[in-house]
This record gives structure tokens, C-alpha cells and sequence, in this order.
């Protein structure tokens, strides 16, 4: 019941107007290493931001709440492209301030078993990154970032909307890759 109320008072604060960005942060801008409890796949792993770089980019995105329309919506897309991701050595993951049993069922639902969601239960990664959810800075807003593996912002995209959070991502992924060269 208390998930229920919860969702309904975010659904109603969305409506509202309550729920735009009122920040983010700047492309260039450092971004801040956190190590959170995540779920892939319905098992549990430390995620480190900085272990994630040493492999290639991290698109990083926040969501509101797992298993609403539009997250749900946001993670299938992100699953469907998962491998074009990884074709440009990116590793994506999804972050909310849900508990990790939630996550651990959201991660083989919509995620698809493709892609690691943490856990933000404390907020503070949310609150590093300006994702809080207008006057609901507990939850996260809907903004994804790319990270380079120098630890650097270098895309960021704020948008309610899910539609377009993967077609952009994806496009910086691709276009930072295009700029580094051959190795």
C-alpha cells in the first residue's frame, strides 16, 4: 500500500509540474566516483564508477522509480540497444533511489537481464550528480550522462520524456568513440 501512495503522490507531483530538473551537471564538469549495491541479471554486485571507466565509457541515467510506466519504458530501450553499447565499449547503468530487491526483480524484468541498476537508497549519488526530482530530491529525475574514462561529463541530457534518452546517449557514445581515433 505504502508503494502504491508512493507512486501515486510521484504520478500526482510529475502532473504537477513538481517534477522538471532543476539541475544538472555541466558537460566538462568531473564526474563524482560512487560505488552503490546493484543488480544484473537478479544478482547483487558492488558497481564502482571508477572500475567501470577502466573498461570505456559509462552511460549513466537516473530514473524515478522502477517498474512505473515511463522507467519501465526507459529500461527496454536501453536493453534493446544494450549491444550497440557495448559495440563502442560502453557499459550502461541505471540508477533510482529504489531498494535492491526491487531492483533485483527490475533488472530481469524490464532491464531484460542486459544492463546493471543501482540503488541510490541514501540519495547521495543523486544529489552528487543535481538528478534530484524537483522538490522530491530523494528520487531521482530522468537525466542521463556519458562519462569518459578520464572521469569527465561529456554528455548530458535532461528530459522527463523516455523516448530520446537512448538515441542520444547512444549518439555521444558513438561520436566520442569516432573522435578518440584508431588504438
Amino acid at each position: 500500500m505504502k508503494q502504491a501512495i508512493a507512486t501515486f503522490s510521484l504520478g500526482l507531483s510529475l502532473l504537477m509540474g513538481a517534477g522538471s530538473a532543476q539541475a544538472a551537471l555541466d558537460v566538462g564538469t568531473p564526474a563524482p566516483d560512487f560505488t552503490v549495491q546493484a543488480a544484473l541479471a537478479g544478482k547483487t554486485f558492488e558497481f564502482n564508477l571508477d572500475e567501470a571507466l577502466k573498461k570505456g565509457p559509462v552511460v549513466l541515467y537516473f530514473y524515478p522509480a522502477a517498474f512505473t510506466q515511463g522507467c519501465t519504458v526507459e529500461a527496454h530501450t536501453f536493453a534493446e540497444a544494450i549491444d550497440e553499447y557495448s559495440y563502442f565499449g560502453a557499459t550502461v547503468i541505471g540508477l533510482s533511489s529504489d531498494n535492491i530487491d526491487t531492483l533485483k526483480d527490475f533488472s530481469t524484468g524490464p532491464c531484460g537481464s542486459k544492463f546493471a541498476v543501482g540503488a541510490d537508497t541514501t540519495g547521495q549519488v543523486i544529489k552528487a550528480y543535481d538528478a534530484g526530482l524537483g522538490t522530491h530530491t530523494e528520487r531521482a529525475s530522468r537525466i542521463s550522462y556519458v562519462i569518459s574514462p578520464e572521469r569527465k561529463i561529456i554528455f548530458e541530457y535532461t528530459a522527463m520524456e523516455p523516448d530520446e534518452h537512448v538515441n542520444k546517449t547512444l549518439g555521444a557514445v558513438r561520436d566520442w568513440t569516432a573522435q578518440q581515433g584508431p588504438k
